[in-house]
């Protein structure tokens, strides 16, 4: 165990530009899924690669792909596992700033994290910048 890292916000909420990281395995349909092959095989196991989802993407444009999480709470409704509409909405209400033009889901359940934290939170850390992201809302599931 070691000290979690903490950042106090440089600025309002009302002045952010937010992005959300969901961990429920979220792939728009155009993109290479992540591997459940590997997860059926062996279900310790987990995808440790990232998807980047536009700030636009809804219930028809993604698939969830992951054996842990039931495919039809996000096919019902996005929002519970990746809440862009509700982000929106409040932008739309000056709750915050701006949704981010990108946001990640990442497959939950990787008890080795190593290729995760090394490779694809990098990245979206990278990618995240890039957009302006002052703040990230992790939605763990």
């Amino acid at each position: 165990p070691r000290e979690i890292p903490w950042t106090p916000l440089s600025r309002p909420i009302e002045d952010s530009t937010v992005a959300l990281v969901s961990s429920a395995g979220l792939a728009l349909k155009i993109d290479q899924p992540f591997d459940q092959e590997g997860e059926r095989a062996n279900p310790w196991w987990g995808d440790p690669s990232f998807r980047t989802l536009p700030r636009t993407t809804t219930n028809n444009d993604v698939n969830l792909y992951h054996l842990h999480v039931n495919p039809r709470i996000a096919e019902q409704d996005l929002n519970t596992f990746m809440p862009l509409q509700r982000l929106i909405e409040l932008e739309a209400l000056g709750e915050i700033g701006h949704s981010a033009d990108h946001h990640y889901s990442y497959m939950g359940y990787i008890l080795q994290p190593q290729r995760l934290l090394n490779e694809s939170v990098p990245a979206m850390i990278r990618s995240s910048k890039q957009d302006g992201v002052n703040l990230v809302i992790l939605i763990p599931v």
